[in-house]
């Protein structure tokens, strides 16, 4: 499964952004809506942080510590795509940001990388005035 990343941009701090994930025209007929997605970036000189997952099972979502109450992850199932929200974005959330998905159906989700399969190209978020 190919998954595609998109929405990242310049911000200015305090801004917002949303990001996307979906799938490759190649991959169109797998629905994300019963699998996991997570949200991860890595930022300049940095390893790569687990920022949010909504689960294939229940859409129950989690969020890592440094964007709670900031970022919001949620679906839309008619565009087969998982979006994340982000809002009054800091130098800190610069990073370039991926979304992944698992091979198994209804399952919880995590925010760590080692619990998926397939992976987003990335998308760059810079916030910066």
């Amino acid at each position: 499964v190919q998954l595609q990343a998109s929405g990242g941009g310049l911000v200015q701090p305090g801004g917002s952004l949303k990001l996307s994930c979906t799938t490759s025209d190649a991959d169109a007929d797998v629905e994300l809506d019963a699998r996991s997605v997570g949200w991860f970036r890595r930022a300049p000189g940095k390893g790569r942080e687990g920022v949010s997952c909504i689960a294939g099972s229940d859409d129950a979502t989690h969020y890592a510590d440094s964007v709670k109450g900031r970022f919001t992850v949620f679906r839309d199932n008619a565009k087969n795509t998982v979006n994340l929200q982000m809002s009054n974005l800091s130098p800190e959330d610069t990073a370039v940001y991926y979304c992944a998905t698992q091979e198994i159906k209804y399952y919880s989700c995590t925010t760590s990388d080692r619990d998926y399969d397939y992976w987003g190209q990335g998308t760059q978020v810079t916030v910066s005035s």
